[in-house]
């Protein structure tokens, strides 16, 4: 075992019984095992995982200075406590056709829960919207969607978009380039 592989297991021994022992500094593990807070360890690991998803666990522990085995039980911890979501395929929508990115400004009628509950619930249903943000500011929400061309927006404005509940107005921008995408 390398000096750095020594060392990084000796930390992580040390930071998991610190944190068992509540001792300062350091997150805390519940009775049942779950995380409070992230250790330097943990988010090493989902750095690394953001960019390389399907990296094995052996490929993940020789990257953060662990055996496969402790890296496994980390990456299990971190999905127990949410810190990993999920794992998914990025596909590059332009092979699918859709050659388009467009940002939508929304401004709902009112702000009030059952509005605003409508409102994210008919965008979660829609298939054709990618991302979909709450803002601060002079919009309610930011949309996000991918389209082939022109013609296929005009279609997702006229069907989709412009039925929305609580919808008042919608202001449209279209991207003239993707220069930097889901980031790594």
């Amino acid at each position: 075992m390398g000096t750095k592989r020594v060392q990084s297991a000796n930390l992580a021994h040390e930071t998991i019984a610190g944190r068992r022992a509540g001792a300062p500094g350091t997150p805390e593990i519940s009775p049942a095992g779950v995380r409070s807070g992230l250790d330097e360890l943990d988010t090493a690991i989902l750095h690394y995982l953001e960019s390389h998803g399907r990296a094995t666990n052996y490929e993940v522990g020789e990257q953060v200075g662990l055996s496969a085995s402790a890296a496994s039980r980390r990456i299990q911890a971190l999905e127990a406590s949410g810190a990993i979501r999920g794992y998914r395929a990025q596909i590059d929508d332009r092979l699918l056709g859709k050659q388009m990115t467009i940002y939508i400004r929304v401004s709902l009628e009112r702000q009030s829960a059952t509005v605003l509950g409508a409102f994210e619930a008919a965008v979660r249903r829609s298939r054709n919207i990618t991302d979909c943000h709450l803002m601060a500011g002079q919009y309610d929400y930011m949309l996000v969607l991918r389209a082939a061309d022109i013609d296929d927006y005009s279609r997702l404005h006229q069907n989709e978009l412009s039925r929305l509940p609580g919808v008042i107005r919608l202001e449209t921008s279209f991207a003239l380039r993707d220069v930097l995408e889901g980031r790594s």
